[in-house]
């Protein structure tokens, strides 16, 4: 599976942002899909996770309540929508595609995507 994470960039403290990522290779219907950022200096760390049908959803406690993850199987396409951004969510997000939610929420990661920049400004 290659994954390519798109739509980021630069926006205002209070602004929103859609990252959208796009599979190709393999329906990505069989795997719980998330979303990691890794900021300048920081490790990667978990962001947003969806089970394989969308029934189950996590969220790292920094972005509960601002970031909705969403998916679309018959698209191959996952979606984070990201409100009330603020400069500390600056980094760049990253695709990822796992067996099931417990394996993102470990970092045991089958397939990682390109990722795409967001920054925050004051």
């Amino acid at each position: 599976v290659q994954l390519q994470a798109s739509g980021g960039g630069l926006v205002q403290a209070g602004g929103s942002l859609r990252l959208s990522c796009a599979a190709s290779g393999r329906t990505l219907s069989g795997y719980a899909m998330g979303w990691f950022r890794q900021a300048p200096g920081k490790d990667r760390e978990f962001v947003a996770g969806i089970g394989q049908i969308g029934g189950r959803i996590y969220y790292a406690d920094s972005v509960k309540g601002r970031f909705t993850i969403s998916r679309d199987n018959a698209k191959n396409m996952v979606y984070l929508q990201m409100n009330s951004l603020n400069p500390e969510d600056t980094a760049v997000y990253y695709c990822a595609a796992g067996l099931g939610l417990a394996d993102l929420l470990s970092s045991t990661i089958l397939y990682w995507g390109k990722g795409t920049q967001v920054t925050v400004s004051s």
